[in-house]
């Protein structure tokens, strides 16, 4: 079972910037697809990318592109969201999470097996 541990959330104003990170526990963290979702109050939870095992290949929803960065180092069994030209659009729980199987994108909650507790992340306009 994937233990997820996020941190780094946080307060900020927009157009600054913040770097989540997720520590993994208890499996093969390389083994595993890797992903980034957030929830806002009152919406349902959304993508926001994706990372494949080896990192060889990203994927992320067309509001974060060019502004979000996914990475993983499988050393420390860390995945990390680079977030850049916040806005407060941005602002939800940002949740990370491990998807068995295929090494490709999947952006569907449902599609990934281990959670985080989440971490929150407020953009202040």
């Amino acid at each position: 079972q994937l233990h997820l541990v996020e941190s780094g959330g946080g307060l900020v104003q927009a157009g600054g910037s913040l770097r989540l990170s997720c520590a993994a526990s208890g499996g093969i963290f390389s083994g595993y697809v890797m992903g980034w979702f957030r929830q806002a109050p009152g919406k349902e939870r959304e993508f926001v990318a994706a990372i494949g095992r080896s990192g060889s290949w990203t994927g992320y929803q067309d509001s974060v592109k060019g502004r979000f960065t996914i990475s993983r180092d499988n050393a420390r069994n860390t995945v990390y969201l680079q977030m850049n030209s916040l806005k407060p659009d941005d602002t939800a729980v940002y949740y990370c999470a491990g998807r068995d199987g295929m090494d490709e994108i999947g952006n569907k909650a449902y599609e990934y097996a281990h959670w985080g507790q989440g971490t929150v992340v407020t953009v202040s306009s």
